[in-house]
């Protein structure tokens, strides 16, 4: 008879990443698994290494040591725009649309690279039509349908970013990388960005770095703890929220990571 236990998938992993600044080490020897289908956060206090370890993920930055695999393939050092060909998409910390485009148009930009004609900027602006009523269909999904004409930087805060997570979808990610996605958000955005989050990837691998413990609780299935660069906890967070370390780490406060 079978063992029915299935190994769960392995999407990303990091084994003994660490980098160095000048003889300062943001990054220690830090191993972590990404399960494939989860939420994963990463979490620690100001100056615990979040933003470098990203930064390394998406090749922004080289490892001083330390390697990273993608779908079990080293892509330690791969270019930004060769792991982002194989869906891995990252949203950054600040908005990052179009100001100055509708959001419908932004929604295009980023669906217009399976038409092969990314780069293609001298075609007439009708070869992109074909992708309104898809773009339209995203807009939808995040709750901007009726917001389709309006340039970007008409939006409230809360709707930029929405509409950003839309453009990030049209990638057609098999990993999201999300930078503290609640980041300067009334209590109000973060209620409303933190469900479409929870709703847009569904049955997608996410990994996020979120500073409002409440998002992470709601949404992460897996947590990561960092804390001077190193692994200082990890699991759920009934898990990490209760373990002594990381209580004394953000010394004793629950709301902000």
């Amino acid at each position: 008879m079978s063992d029915s236990t299935q190994t769960p998938s392995i999407i990303l992993e990091t084994r003994g990443l660490t980098k160095d600044f000048k003889g300062f080490t943001a990054i220690k020897d830090v191993n972590v698994q990404v399960q494939t289908g989860h939420i994963h956060a990463l979490i620690g206090p100001n100056g615990a290494g979040k933003t470098t370890f990203f930064n390394l993920l998406t090749k922004f930055l080289t490892p001083t040591a330390g390697r990273i695999f993608y779908d079990g393939n080293d892509i330690t050092r791969h270019r930004p725009a060769e792991i982002a060909q194989h869906g891995l998409i990252r949203s950054f910390q600040i908005s990052a649309v179009f100001p100055h485009l509708s959001a419908r148009e932004n929604v295009r930009i980023a669906l217009q690279r399976k038409l092969g004609v990314s780069y293609h900027f001298w075609r007439p602006i009708r070869v992109l039509d074909q992708l309104n009523e898809e773009a339209q269909h995203l807009l939808e999904q995040v709750g901007l349908g009726e917001f389709a004409d309006t340039k970007a930087v008409e939006l409230a805060y809360g709707r930029k970013r929405a509409l950003e997570i839309a453009t990030t979808i049209a990638l057609k990610p098999r990993l999201m990388l999300l930078d503290e996605p609640t980041q300067g958000m009334s209590a109000e955005d973060v209620s409303t960005v933190t469900d479409l989050i929870r709703r847009v990837v569904e049955g997608r691998t996410v990994v996020m770095v979120e500073h409002n413990l409440n998002v992470v609780s709601t949404l992460a299935d897996r947590i990561t703890v960092l804390s001077r660069g190193e692994v200082l906890a990890e699991g759920d967070y009934d898990t990490v929220s209760t373990n002594p370390a990381v209580m004394e780490a953000y010394m004793g406060t629950t709301d902000a990571a």
